[in-house]
């Protein structure tokens, strides 16, 4: 594969198949799917490189988008590696002060935006801003709320109708270099203050080369579904692989349109976080929990049969015996092509998984229904995949084997170390960090794991995430909170014990679920919040969670729990933007209910607070 630098990657693919659909996003105004064709591309992102010259961008300088998936954002983004600017990206939940510390941090000039709530936020923050001299807004139906320095996303365009600005986007072009940075993309934060990651192009290029070796049976035909924020450095890189192998795109804007969108697109490919397979088991669970006792012995026999054949033999290439084969026939036909049809995900042909934990039983469940999970681990500063399963004889359990040309080594404490051309050159502006974070060319990635057999990569936990019991045992939360977040009660799970006797846990239940066995076995409520407190309830979550440790050492069980009405969010603080659990602010908001954990009043256990 020929290796096109990004500032001119769409122009090349516009020369060569003008016509040929890029991209596809949702015109909500007429409710349909609209194209943008490889030619179609190439002309707005040139007139949007221009639009940014006219605006007073130079080379290196850093353009933000804060944003849904839009097409306007990747325009903006190639237009960018044009300029040899640089796109710093911002999740589209991001607060008022998030965005401001990201202005100021990487003193940016231009901010584009997509709806109204990311447009009020940056307007609160251009009111003070020193850098902030302009806002680009998308959506054309934004009140800009009359902001002299806003104007939409059309009227920038004309903009860069100006065709003398031209010469300077091609000598920017024909300047441009593998060093230069592509990308700040900072992190989400889990345990400090928000770093920016710098990409240079030759890691986004060393990583289109290695998953093209990788990733072998991708073919022109295949659809990709663009369901994580852009912003978030799996999609991205899966994204920018997509157009780089000629896959069509779907951008899947509004995160709550993705049932639907499954269902209308039915893309063969889809990279998504476990969390998302956890809801979709869960849903299935639930579906399959209304059924009469013959169709759940069906369902059970198939699930075994698709087992014994996918992981059996399929997984390992072995070939299957003629009469299992004909019963995995009959099983997917009679249960399992429905199921995945169901959800839209009945062509699917790669669904690369990371981002978290995937649970075992999770991995196994979807590998026997036939579905093409591919999970692998990665982090923004390794511009994404490390490691991930080989399309034949992965191991259940582990990471995957490591990418081509990667390098990973276990240091001290257990800690996975990386060395590669994807490795990013660094923190921005951060030089005491950076002397922390690299040793000898190897980056720390904060994980702890094993190396098996120099190629299987498994990873226990985050090294910051471990904590230790006042009876000196470690505690590895994230592993418990992966087998107790796949239960179908369960929606999330924060694990807590450090310096304390013994381990506690907060858990955001189900609702619907809760419902549902409350209607099944005949308790009445008026209101949600009593099912909570009611004690047929807290028994039968005290005895799920019970079955789901069974296998967990003595030290690493739930003692106790309480259950709490509303999840952890973004807003609230509980949660990065990726949906990773800020531990830190969960025991700051939640310290009463856990001291009550360790110290109790009264209540049962399990019992809700309010």
């Amino acid at each position: 594969m020929e290796l096109i630098h990004f500032s001119k990657l769409v122009a090349a693919k516009a020369k060569k198949q003008a016509n040929r659909v890029a991209l596809y996003y949702r015109d909500y105004s007429v409710a349909k799917w609209v194209e943008i064709t490889w030619r179609e591309l190439h002309e707005k992102v040139e007139r949007v490189a221009r639009a940014l010259v006219s605006l007073g961008v130079k080379e290196e300088d850093r353009v933000a988008i804060c944003s849904q998936n839009m097409p306007q954002a990747l325009m903006v983004d190639f237009a960018n590696y044009a300029n040899r600017a640089i796109s710093v990206p911002m999740y589209a939940t991001a607060s008022v002060q998030q965005i401001e510390y990201i202005i100021n941090d990487a003193e940016i000039e231009v901010l584009c935006v997509g709806e109204q709530i990311q447009y009020d936020n940056a307007l609160e923050v251009i009111k003070n801003s020193k850098f902030l001299k302009h806002i680009v807004v998308f959506d054309p139906s934004v009140d800009l709320k009359g902001e002299s320095r806003a104007m939409y996303f059309e009227d920038f365009m004309r903009k860069g109708d100006d065709q003398s600005l031209q010469k300077t986007v091609e000598k920017r072009t024909k300047a441009a270099s593998d060093d230069d940075l592509a990308i700040i993309m900072y992190t989400s934060g889990t345990t400090g203050e928000s770093k920016g990651v710098m990409l240079p192009h030759s890691c986004l290029l060393e990583a289109m080369r290695i998953h093209d070796q990788r990733l072998v049976h991708i073919k022109r035909s295949d659809t990709s579904m663009a369901f994580l924020p852009l912003t978030h450095i799996f999609e991205r890189a899966w994204t920018y692989f997509c157009l780089w192998e000629d896959v069509k795109v779907y951008l899947n804007q509004r995160p709550s349109d993705i049932q639907n969108t499954l269902k209308e697109v039915r893309p063969t490919m889809l990279c998504a976080v476990p969390r998302f397979w956890e809801k979709i088991a869960a849903g299935v669970q639930l579906k399959i929990d209304t059924f009469s006792p013959f169709k759940k012995a069906m369902v059970a026999w198939a699930l075994a049969v698709g087992e014994e054949y996918n992981i059996g033999y399929r997984k390992d290439q072995k070939r299957a015996p003629l009469g299992l084969s004909i019963r995995y026939k009959i099983a997917d036909r009679l249960i399992f092509s429905t199921l995945k049809k169901v959800v839209g995900l009945d062509r699917g042909r790669l669904f690369p998984v990371a981002g978290a934990a995937l649970d075992d039983k999770l991995a196994k469940f979807f590998v026997s229904l036939g579905l093409p999970i591919m999970y692998g681990y990665g982090l923004t500063e390794t511009t994404a995949t490390v490691c991930c399963y080989p399309y034949h004889n992965y191991v259940i359990g582990s990471m995957g084997t490591l990418m081509p040309d990667v390098q990973v080594k276990i240091g001290e404490d257990g800690e996975i170390l990386v060395k590669g051309k994807t490795v990013c050159s660094g923190y921005y502006k951060k030089p005491e960090i950076n002397a922390n974070s690299f040793i000898d060319g190897w980056f720390r990635t904060g994980d702890a794991g094993k190396l098996v057999d120099g190629k299987h990569l498994y990873m226990t936990d985050r090294l910051k995430d471990l904590f230790k019991t006042s009876n000196g045992k470690y505690i590895a939360p994230q592993q418990i909170e992966t087998i107790l977040g796949g239960d179908v009660f369960i929606e999330q799970v924060a694990v807590i014990g450090n310096n304390r006797n013994y381990v506690t846990a907060i858990i955001a239940p189900n609702i619907e679920a809760i419902k549902g066995y409350a209607e099944q076995n005949g308790i009445k409520y008026e209101y949600v919040d009593e099912l909570m407190d009611n004690p047929q309830i807290c028994k039968m979550m005290e005895e799920r969670i019970a079955n789901l440790q069974k296998d967990m050492a003595r030290y690493e069980k739930i003692k106790k729990f309480r259950m709490i009405k509303r999840g952890f969010t973004i807003e609230s603080g509980e949660l990065t933007s990726t949906l990773k659990l800020r531990r830190a602010v969960i025991l700051q908001n939640y310290a009463a209910m856990i001291e009550e954990m360790y110290n109790p009043v009264k209540g049962p256990l399990g019992g809700y607070a309010k």
